[in-house]
């Protein structure tokens, strides 16, 4: 081999070492920073992980939603119809967010089963719900749970 060929190699090994490096780190934000869906029916099953941000999507529990006196903390319960979990959640709620609609909170699951959310999202009208939690509301027949409007629009 001669020393100019010698170089290159060595200049291409250099190369696909970086890049398999760089490749290996943006795996691993990726990981990180995944956020995966879950029906309450899951985590109630134990099948969505702890300590993990997951995304957890249903309906709002009529009655269910109750404000702690002289802060911004509240819980509710989010329903697929089939199973149920408390959502704990300090902030301010979407002006849209009622009871008795579809939402996804962003959050981590506590020791007790409950969902401690950092965020709360709410649809952005009458007829919408995150694919997500439709499909899940489908799969389990729950749809008929859901307000006239939205029972036509996914069937």
């Amino acid at each position: 081999m001669t020393p100019s060929r010698k170089k290159r190699l060595y200049w291409m090994l250099a190369l696909l070492c970086g890049v398999s490096a760089a490749a290996a780190f943006a795996m691993a934000a990726l990981r990180q920073n995944i956020n995966l869906f879950y029906t309450p029916s899951q985590i109630a099953a134990g099948e969505a992980p702890r300590g993990t941000r997951i995304r957890a999507g249903g309906l709002v529990e009529a009655g269910s939603l109750k404000r702690m006196p002289g802060s911004l903390a509240l819980r509710f319960i989010v329903t697929d119809g089939e199973g149920s979990i408390l959502v704990r959640y300090e902030g301010i709620l979407p002006d849209l967010f009622r009871e008795g609609q579809g939402i996804v909170a962003l959050g981590r699951i506590e020791p007790d089963g409950s969902l401690h959310a950092d965020e709360v999202l709410a649809k952005h009208d009458e007829k919408y719900m995150p694919p997500e939690a439709m499909g899940a509301l489908k799969k389990i027949g729950a749809s008929s749970q859901l307000p006239r409007g939205m029972q036509e629009s996914y069937r």
